[in-house]
């Protein structure tokens, strides 16, 4: 079973990549960026777990343990056949 998970800034904390990628781009010709954001996408190989429930409690428990800081970061779990 495959877990897909989406990391990213929470609302109102400052996003210094996404504020240098935004100038970047309009730099670069593209002035209808008003914003961008930046996240990080983890794809976990899940083995031995066939219930998609169990799966998707243990990836949470990952993310509220290491792979986001839950103080600044969101995220988003989603678990694939």
């Amino acid at each position: 079973m495959k877990a897909i998970v989406h990391v990213g800034l929470k609302p109102g904390v400052l996003d210094v990549q996404g504020k240098a990628v935004a100038n970047a781009l309009t730099g670069l010709g593209f002035g209808g960026v008003q914003e961008a954001r930046v996240g990080k996408v983890i794809e976990l190989e899940l083995a031995h777990l066939t219930d998609r429930e169990e799966a998707r409690a243990q990836v949470t428990d990952m993310c509220e343990k290491l792979l986001a800081n839950t103080v600044i970061e969101s995220y988003r779990v989603e678990i694939a056949e």
